[in-house]
């Protein structure tokens, strides 16, 4: 299980062992060692204190925008003990928990793409073009080739537009399916150990409305893929209560009717309170087991979470919540409830976790300190470049007085941002422009690196790059003849499939139009 995240400051305090572990309610002992489960814990409650540290950077305006994880933390430490290498995730943002535990982020990262650091080594899932807690495993080397991903998690990048993961929840698992039957593709052991990986997909109760997840759900339990949906169920849509989004208010009850028969069609379903750890870690060990064994898909419905933050950091949950609800919350909350447990089994002391939750904030508050310093090095650099050289023109033309004020004005910013300097220089240009002094021209050379590096930090790799790349594909004319024969689009396209099914084992063909009629469309 993960160590990234509790790296620093984790031999402090020991776990008490004076007393008996009290077992899990089916009499059987606990699925981990006392000290796994209070590193399970320590993940759970720094990435608390990373939300709470996140909103505030957001409000304070160093970060734009931020969407948390806060309250899903338990479930996820659950799937992440069930997640192996090989495995894929396809989900949406809130799955902060998950990628700390499974060690493909640091606290660090977290904080990097919050900022939108434009840097891969910072921000290894987007290098800042993605909003923050869109998080992705890099698949391919740096010269385009890939890389072993049987030997990594693996994690596709999260969609805003909720649901939006859900088709390609689909074809990963239907991938593993693939690769399974096909033994065409058994020399490609860089995908696939014989179609052994389990597809994760997360997604909020309101979000299961949505077009995308029920023709998903269809299609995966048409398809027998392996795949396992994990529905994070706090009872909202952002301000909208579960029983204006959802038939009966519970998506499982709505899906029974998926449940998987004594034909082996259908889904698995599992309900599990989202608070419960050790019910949480044997459902989510049992289905992905039985998953990964028969290929078939399943749903996890993890209930009664809440969300401590609201939506995200736009809104405040408390201008729609009940007193009530908010009164349930606090006592409820996974993150808590998880804390009571392990004091009462006797795993550790209270007076332990006080001792070793002062040390998470001190790790968060440092992580986040070396993500903002890091993302601030480069601009304070800039800053001080352009600002000596303003100090230098302020001296060399006629309106140095006022240049020595836009020089004044960007020294006093306490946090510039990039284009401060590009907008303080601009300025001095023009106040100089009809000037003839040789710290115009050092300003007029800066601007044009700084545009030109700019466009490779912002604007670079949104397509790819590689000697694979489709615009890089050459071109192959049609060759004519007075022979060549005149034929219907249609035979033209069938053609293609036959070259393209005959050349590559990885190409095959899905949908209504592959029937006994043909392609209609």
């Amino acid at each position: 299980m993960a160590k990234k995240a509790t790296e620093a400051k984790t031999q402090s305090v020991k776990i008490a062992t004076a007393a008996e572990v009290k077992p899990a309610r089916n009499g059987s002992a606990l699925p981990f060692s006392k000290e796994e489960i209070v590193s399970d814990y320590r993940i759970a409650n720094q990435s608390r204190i990373a939300s709470l540290i996140g909103r505030r950077e957001v409000l304070s305006g160093k970060a734009k925008f931020g969407i948390f994880g806060d309250g899903k933390e338990v479930p996820e430490l659950a799937m992440a003990r069930a997640f192996k290498p090989g495995d894929w995730r396809s989900g949406y943002y809130r799955d902060q928990t998950f990628m700390f535990a499974t060690e493909t982020s640091t606290l660090q990262q977290f904080f990097a793409q919050l900022y939108a650091h434009a840097d891969v080594a910072a921000d290894p899932f987007s290098a800042g073009r993605m909003m923050n807690a869109h998080f992705a495993t890099r698949s391919l080397n740096p010269d385009g080739s890939w890389r072993d991903l049987t030997k990594i998690k693996n994690s596709s990048p999260d969609f805003s537009p909720t649901g939006g993961h859900m088709p390609r929840l689909v074809g990963l698992g239907y991938a593993s399916k693939l690769f399974r039957q096909n033994t065409a593709l058994y020399d490609l052991k860089q995908f696939s150990n014989h179609g052994n990986e389990v597809a994760f997909g997360t997604i909020g109760n309101a979000s299961t409305s949505e077009g995308l997840f029920f023709e998903a759900i269809n299609a995966a339990g048409v398809l027998k893929i392996p795949m396992i949906v994990s529905v994070w169920d706090d009872e909202y849509g952002i301000s909208v209560p579960a029983e204006y989004q959802t038939t009966k208010g519970s998506i499982s009850k709505i899906l029974a009717g998926f449940e998987r028969d004594k034909n082996d069609d259908g889904y698995i379903i599992k309900v599990v309170k989202g608070w419960d750890y050790l019910a949480l870690c044997e459902a989510y060990r049992s289905v992905t087991d039985e998953v990964r064994k028969d290929h078939v898909p399943a749903l996890i419905h993890v209930i009664e979470l809440t969300q401590p933050q609201g939506h995200s950091t736009s809104g405040s949950h408390e201008r729609y919540k009940s007193k009530e609800r908010l009164v349930w919350e606090a006592e409820n909350d996974c993150n808590k409830r998880m804390r009571e447990w392990m004091i009462d089994a006797k795993i550790i002391t209270g007076a332990q976790l006080d001792q070793l939750e002062a040390e998470d904030k001190e790790i968060v508050a440092e992580a986040k300190a070396k993500a903002w310093e890091a993302f601030m090095q480069p601009i304070r650099a800039s800053v001080e470049v352009v600002a000596s050289t303003l100090g230098e023109l302020s001296t060399q033309c006629s309106l140095g007085a006022d240049v020595a004020k836009v020089k004044e004005h960007l020294e006093s910013i306490r946090e510039p941002l990039y284009r401060d300097p590009t907008e303080a220089a601009l300025e001095a240009l023009r106040l100089a422009n009809i000037e003839n002094a040789p710290a115009k021209e050092k300003l007029k050379s800066w601007v044009a690196d700084r545009r030109k590096n700019a466009a490779d930090e912002f604007a670079s790799h949104l397509y790819s790059e590689s000697t694979d790349a489709a615009l890089k594909v050459k071109e192959v004319k049609p060759v004519f003849s007075a022979n060549s024969q005149e034929v219907n689009g249609s035979q033209v396209m069938v053609a293609c499939f036959d070259a393209a099914f005959a050349r590559d084992p990885k190409v095959f063909a899905i949908g209504e139009d592959i029937g006994k009629i043909g392609d209609v469309n």
